[in-house]
Formats: C-alpha cells, sequence, structure tokens
C-alpha cells in the first residue's frame, strides 16, 4: 500500500511488490488500487491549500515550476484536446511519469472540474492496476 501512495511507484510498484511477495494477488490489487485512488483528493487538497504558502520559499517555487512545466509538456496537448478521456488515457498508462500525481497536477494547472477529474483519474488508475496486475501475474507463471 505505501508503495502506491507513493509518487515514486504509485500501484505500478505497489501491485508488483506485494504479488511477489507472497501476498494474495486479489488483496494486493484492492489495497494498491485503493490506496492509488486516495492520492487524488489528498493530493487536490495540497495543491489548493497548502502550496499557495510554499510557494513563497524560492527553493519550493522553484521544484514547482519545473513539475508544472513538465506536466504542460507532458500531457497538456493530450488532456487540452481530449479532455475527460484524455486525462484517463494519460494516467493509465503504467510507464513513469504518467499516473494520478501527473494527473492531479495536471487537474490543478488546466482547472478541470473536480468530479469529473476525480472520475477520469479513477478510471485510469483502475485500467494501469489492471494492467499492470495481469503483466505481473502472467510474469509470475512464466508467460510474460
Amino acid at each position: 500500500m505505501l508503495w502506491s501512495l507513493s509518487p515514486f511507484g504509485e500501484a505500478k510498484v505497489g501491485i508488483p511488490y506485494g504479488m511477489y511477495n507472497g501476498l494474495n494477488i486479489y488483496v494486493v490489487f484492492i489495497l494498491c488500487f485503493a490506496s492509488n485512488v486516495l492520492v487524488f483528493p489528498v493530493m487536490l487538497f495540497f495543491l489548493n491549500k497548502i502550496n499557495h504558502y510554499l510557494l513563497k520559499w524560492r527553493v519550493y517555487k522553484k521544484g514547482a515550476i519545473f513539475v508544472a512545466r513538465k506536466a504542460k509538456t507532458g500531457s497538456g496537448d493530450k488532456i487540452k484536446k481530449y479532455g475527460f478521456w484524455g486525462l484517463i488515457f494519460f494516467v493509465m498508462l503504467p510507464v513513469p511519469g504518467t499516473g494520478v500525481y501527473a494527473g492531479t497536477i495536471a487537474t490543478y494547472l488546466f482547472k478541470i472540474e473536480r468530479k469529473k477529474a476525480f472520475l477520469a483519474n479513477t478510471i485510469g488508475i483502475f485500467f494501469s492496476s489492471v494492467i499492470v496486475w495481469v503483466v505481473t501475474y502472467l510474469a509470475m507463471q512464466g508467460m510474460a
């Protein structure tokens, strides 16, 4: 679960970690998916409430601007063009730099409606988790 909450892995790391350590594969999926979904409201709260105060510090502001630029260049065109579906696809990709953290930052930067963004992030997380879960399961069976 901790890997799934972490911006360094999300469910992309949490699921394989749990499965390779002998935990019940269904419980691993549910817990990693659920904990990854929890990131969205926590991260959005941080961006809306706490981020404003931290921007006063130069080091934080420099890092925040760097992350915002990366999020805009990595996802901006697709999310602007395809909206809800673009956000789902972006969050769904099980590759580094995509996922719920990046999806939440995109939601904040592009001022996407919260309910729609939460749904898009949740759907994206679900499909990403399914992809990682299936690939990990097949690899453990020697099929991948």
